[in-house]
């Protein structure tokens, strides 16, 4: 496989990774919602439905930080990769 194709093809997987952030708090919120209105109209608690609405809303807020916390680990790894340790030797000997 070409190297543009490796390149194409790691930018396609990194941007659905993102997408897939996106599209998970998304379902997170509005599940939250559906389960507010579920819990509000078993119950009669007009108050019910905000906390489902809480829920969803940290519930998409624990994905981002999964992400993040994911995203660290992925350049701590890098971190000790020889292509990215700065070499500051000296070579400007005059």
């Amino acid at each position: 496989m070409s190297e543009q194709k490796k390149s194409k093809t790691r930018r396609f997987i990194e941007g659905a990774e993102q997408l897939t952030l996106g599209i998970s708090m998304i379902v997170a919120v509005l599940l939250g919602v559906g389960l507010g209105i579920l819990m509000r109209d078993l119950s009669g608690i007009g108050w019910l439905f905000w906390l489902g609405v809480a829920w969803g809303v940290g519930a998409a807020i624990l994905n981002v930080y999964k992400a993040y916390k994911k995203q660290v680990k992925s350049l701590e790894e890098l971190k000790d990769d020889v292509r990215y340790k700065y070499d500051d030797s000296g070579d400007d000997e005059d």
